[in-house]
């Protein structure tokens, strides 16, 4: 009894000592003090950051059900877990490791600081600390803020009087705010156990393979037995030997304490290290050894990470802010459609084809991305001489961006020339003598297409010549017809219609033209400019979706380290279409790939096998860029969008010539009939017949 009041007189003599340090220096800026600057007061005094540690947190992407890991993100491999999932032997050898005494002082063990006093003074040096394990986590805590300077995060760690007296301070105040047991929970969260582990759930996985609930006496006192020094006590990289004496002493330390028998100790000190080491997966070429085709879409999830303003004020932030923010990703990617479309890819080429078949599968009405694929591994591993990205690439092939600005792809971008007339009031049943070639008033440079500087395209075959309206038209790919709409409509309404759905102009040169010459801009109705699998696909399903655009999205939810839901994780959409427009295109859609309008104004199409192979109402379009350099189809149903393309990504000239083109419908084809096996079968909805017959006044845009 005498000592308990012993004790208590000495925490309130040394709270007074250290009150009275504090208003000596009241003076002086509190950062200085303090050693912080962005860590807010609490109303007595304690910074904020001791009461809800900032720490890092590792973010996971899942797949779609919610359940299948792709991979990790982090800069401290560290998630958090209350102290309920800890094993209670885990925190009986903590306690027992770092501080004994823990449960019976007041933040600062006043036993502890006159023994080391009495040590040091003897022997003339520091050999014993009197840091509790409150002391050591408000250490930990101030020597880790995020939004601290490195500066003041070194200040919080120094060897000196001031440090360790204002960490005593903290320690006392904090006891007034927090129970034990929340300091202890706190403690095993941030600590560093060694082998870039961080807090006690990372440490009981990448030393055994398991969550802290299930640490037995023997892992849960190594563990414990780390914290002292993690860096070269470290069984897996460091010194096993000395991790098993500090294993020792911390068994020693539990019986000494009465919260373990010495035969169970006994028993624990005889057993072998018995290490079950498990690396958590860090970024996207960390995805699992036999998906390495997952990759793609990891990568182009982090892109889209970087452009959401959500998560920071750029790039750099955003991405610092998925390495520690803790969030919980539910992606959009199914592993299901992934596979699907990798096999029908690899059908066509194979991972060391200097070609390529980005394909791209998209959901209409919420613009989740389901699958990602090409024949390449997501890989850094080096690639044979001259070959740039094959067999292994990390550049983004399917969804463009950093150095890939995509591939022409030929005819299908007719499609927006057709939503472009549908919108100026022009009808389905418009008829235009198409002849073979003909001359325009749009300038050219050079080349084939050139008739005295003018462009002047001809069609692909002579049986296309004719009178033709914009259902047979497209469904048989009338070069001619299309320039002449051009015309009619300008071509910068239909560069303008590309943009609203989607397409980004990522080369240089096509984005010069889009915002300086698209009404000179007559070729972009037969798709010279680059673009990708998913701008493509995603530029379809706004047809599916009945002019409704969602911005392409990698997630179905997003929630922060505390379980809240992160609304950047939402579809966006909006109608960027009247849906009379969107379904006008649509029944013409349904031409070039072998299914009839609702009209019957079908004649013909350039994939006339698919509606019956896949068996049930689908719309579509090819297209092949000059002299069949690239090669493109892309397809949808009401509840799915499939594009894939075939290039040479290392080099445009290389042509991939027009034979693919019926690999390519069976590509499509097959993930459609993969994809939507087991859902009902749906219909388009077919236009008015004011689309379809007559011509109107214009008809609203976005």
């Amino acid at each position: 009894m005498i000592r308990v009041r012993l004790d208590k007189l000495f925490t309130v003599l040394i709270a007074g000592t250290l009150a009275g340090l504090a208003l000596a220096v009241a003076a002086l800026p509190a950062a200085l003090v303090f050693g912080f600057g962005a860590s807010r007061l609490t109303p007595g005094g304690l910074p904020d950051s001791l009461l809800t540690p900032p720490t890092a947190q590792r973010s996971t992407l899942y797949a779609k059900d919610g359940t299948t890991p792709i991979t990790s993100f982090y800069a401290e491999d560290r998630v958090d877990v209350p102290l309920a999932e800890v094993a209670p032997v885990m925190r009986q050898a903590m306690v027992a490791a770092e501080d004994v005494r823990f449960y019976r002082h007041h933040g600062v063990d006043v036993r502890g600081v006159l023994r080391a006093l009495t040590v040091n003074t003897r022997d003339g040096g520091t050999r014993q600390g009197a840091s509790t394990l409150t002391m050591q986590y408000v250490r930990n805590v101030l020597g880790t803020d995020p939004r601290l300077t490195e500066e003041q995060r070194a200040s919080a760690t120094e060897i000196s009087t001031a440090r360790k007296l204002k960490e005593m301070r903290y320690a006392l105040a904090l006891e007034q705010k927090l129970d034990k047991d929340e300091i202890l929970g706190h403690y095993l969260n941030i600590a560093y156990f060694g082998a870039g582990a961080y807090g006690v759930a990372a440490a009981s996985k990448r030393y055994f393979s398991k969550p802290p609930s299930e640490l037995t006496l023997a892992e849960a006192s190594l563990l414990a037995g780390l914290v002292r020094s993690p860096h070269t006590d470290d069984p897996i990289n460091g010194d096993a030997d000395a991790a098993l004496a500090r294993r020792a002493y911390v068994l020693d330390q539990l019986v000494k304490s009465g919260q373990v028998a010495p035969d169970a100790a006994a028993a624990a000190k005889a057993e072998q290290l018995a290490l079950k080491p498990s690396a958590t997966p860090n970024d996207c070429t960390a995805v699992p050894e036999k998906h390495q085709d997952w990759g793609f879409f990891c990568d182009w999830f982090t892109r889209w990470w970087s452009e959401q303003p959500a998560f920071g004020a750029n790039a750099d932030e955003r991405q610092r802010t998925l390495r520690r923010g803790g969030f919980r990703i539910v992606s959009s990617f199914d592993p299901t459609v992934q596979r699907s479309a990798m096999e029908q890819v690899l059908r066509i080429y194979d991972v060391d084809d200097r070609r390529a078949a980005p394909t791209a599968v998209v959901q209409p009405g919420t613009g989740r991305v389901l699958a990602l694929a090409v024949n390449r591994n997501y890989s850094v591993a080096a690639n044979p001489p001259g070959a740039k990205n094959r067999p292994n690439t990390v550049n983004q092939l399917v969804a463009g961006g950093g150095t890939i600005e995509g591939y022409q792809a030929g005819s299908t971008f007719k499609v927006f020339t057709l939503l472009a007339a549908l919108e100026a009031g022009m009808p389905l049943a418009t008829e235009f003598d198409a002849p073979h070639r003909i001359v325009t008033g749009y300038p050219t440079g050079g080349g084939p297409a050139a008739c005295d500087g003018r462009w002047c395209p001809a069609n692909a075959d002579p049986s296309m010549d004719g009178y033709r309206t914009m259902w047979d038209a497209f469904g048989r790919s009338v070069n001619t017809y299309f320039a002449w709409l051009m015309e009619r409509v300008g071509a910068d309404r239909a560069v303008e219609m590309a943009q609203r759905l989607g397409i980004r102009f990522r080369a240089a040169s096509d984005a010069r033209l889009a915002r300086y010459g698209a009404k000179n801009w007559g070729p972009f109705t037969l798709g010279v400019s680059a673009t990708t699998p998913l701008d493509l696909a995603n530029a379809y399903a706004t047809l599916a979706a009945e002019g409704t655009y969602c911005a392409p999205t990698p997630v179905v939810s997003i929630a922060d380290a505390a379980g809240r839901p992160v609304a950047a994780g939402r579809p966006e959409c909006k109608p960027v279409l009247d849906p009379e427009v969107a379904r006008g295109a649509v029944d013409a859609a349904r031409c070039p790939v072998g299914d009839q309008s609702m009209y019957r104004g079908c004649d013909g199409g350039t994939a006339p096998d698919l509606r019956e192979k896949l068996g049930r109402p689908v719309a579509g379009k090819t297209g092949s860029s000059e002299h069949n350099g690239t090669e493109t189809v892309v397809a949808f149903t009401p509840q799915l969008a499939v594009a894939s393309m075939a290039a040479n990504p290392d080099d445009p000239q290389d042509a991939v010539g027009g034979a693919v083109v019926r690999a390519l419908v069976d590509v499509v084809g097959r993930v459609l009939s993969d994809t939507l096996r087991g859902q009902p079968v749906r219909d388009f909805v077919p236009p008015s017949e004011s689309v379809a017959y007559r011509v109107t006044a214009e008809r609203a845009g976005n």
